[in-house]
């Protein structure tokens, strides 16, 4: 069975024969996960994927990168069209060349073999308190899949199929509270595991409660770059008759799946129209600058670097943007973090606990926290985690790679 975990900010995919053990697919040389990117470039007129991508864009190469793919999943811009290469391509068609990028790689790793099963993973909620477009972003997925040559598509939990993975390696039965914090989305499943339980074909009973909350890295980064980074280009700036900016263009210039937009005709327009607004006409200059030389991505880039950098060193890390202005630069430190990721953390560990309640534990604990998902490797999360759960040990898993595991072991 193939396994896909289609991420919103990074991508895996896994393979299993019937009864044996997931091996993770090599997508970028030995690397077994890849960034979600897409990175059509103008002058050769090729399509480059996850890393690939970003370092094409960096380097300055002429094309369009586009990110976060994932976060259009329900929402009426997936059938919206963007011009690639002098082409109108719609982002559902978008979707769906990283998803035939995906399966040309693990027939390429299956000795030409193309696989036509599949099961792809989802978020408890790919969106939040609307079950319309949930179904619709789920229905998206499954197109996208059949139309990329698969013949049989189903669908898993993505904190169940972590569970699946994580079960290979206990010895004895646990009650697990699987954590799996991504880029777009934060998912919990209270679950019973073991050496005994995995043999059974029907394990929906093992599954006491999944709860999920649409927040993830991306959610992280916007407000880092909303508060650390976008007052360098005007966000928060009071003009000559006391009024702010209009925020949206930071809004959006903070958010990875919406940059492109700034870039059209009619949204550059509508950015240079905000000078009046400027008591200080520097920050415009700066942001014209941003658009015009369309460095959102790599603003977006550099947040997010830092970002992992703060929490790994548990320091400060530097953002530098001389690529707008030279000797422009930010920084992100440890206490930032805490205060601007504070309420998003907040609402996150609240599902968790809410996670547990549905449970039905009667007040006890579960007897283990499994973290998967890039961002749940976060210092500011785990720590808060482990406020809410005190006592419980927090085992961190493979954090890129084990949901795909998980998905080619699933029996749906």
């Amino acid at each position: 069975m193939l396994g896909i975990d289609f991420g919103t900010s990074n991508s895996a995919v896994s393979w299993a024969a019937p009864g044996g053990v997931a091996r993770l697919i090599p997508l970028e040389g030995d690397a077994t996960s890849m960034p979600t990117a897409v990175f059509f470039n103008v002058e050769d007129r090729l399509t480059h994927f996850g890393r690939d991508a970003v370092a094409q864009y960096l380097s300055g190469t002429e094309g369009r990168l586009l990110r976060s793919l994932k976060s259009l999943l329900g929402s009426p811009l997936l059938r919206e069209s963007t011009e690639v290469n002098h082409q109108q391509v719609s982002f559902q068609q978008i979707v769906e060349i990283f998803l035939d990028g995906l399966r040309e790689r693990a027939a390429q790793a299956l000795g030409g073999h193309a696989p036509r099963r599949v099961v792809m993973g989802r978020p408890v909620h790919f969106v939040d308190d609307d079950p319309e477009r949930d179904a619709l972003a789920q229905q998206s997925l499954h197109d996208a899949a059949l139309a990329v040559g698969f013949d049989e598509v189903s669908f898993q939990f993505e904190p169940i199929a972590a569970a699946l993975d994580h079960e290979r390696r206990l010895t004895a039965e646990r009650l697990v509270l699987v954590v799996d914090l991504g880029g777009g989305t934060s998912d919990f499943t209270v679950v019973r595991l073991g050496p005994q339980r995995m043999q059974r074909a029907d394990r929906s009973g093992d599954v006491l409660a999944t709860a999920g909350v649409h927040i993830g890295g991306t959610d992280f980064d916007q407000r880092l770059s909303l508060a650390q980074v976008m007052p360098l280009l005007g966000y928060g700036h009071h003009g000559p008759q006391g009024r702010e900016v209009p925020s949206r263009v930071f809004m959006d210039l903070s958010t990875w799946h919406l940059i492109h937009w700034l870039y059209l005709p009619r949204a550059m327009s509508q950015a240079q129209a905000l000078r009046v607004n400027y008591t200080d006409r520097h920050l415009h200059q700066r942001l014209m600058q941003v658009l015009q030389q369309r460095d959102g991505h790599r603003i977006a880039h550099a947040v997010e670097q830092a970002k992992i950098g703060c929490s790994q060193q548990d320091a400060s890390a530097p953002i530098d943007l001389a690529f707008v202005e030279p000797g422009l630069a930010a920084h992100i430190a440890p206490a930032d973090m805490a205060l601007h990721l504070g309420t998003l953390l907040d609402r996150t560990v609240q599902c968790a606990r809410e996670c547990v309640r549905r449970a039905g534990l009667a007040g006890a604990t579960p007897d283990a926290i499994y973290l998967t998902g890039g961002s749940s490797a976060l210092r500011p999360f785990q720590r808060a985690l482990q406020a809410a759960f005190p006592g419980v040990p927090l085992v961190e898993g493979d954090l890129f790679g084990g949901v795909a595991s998980g998905l080619a072991y699933s029996r749906l």
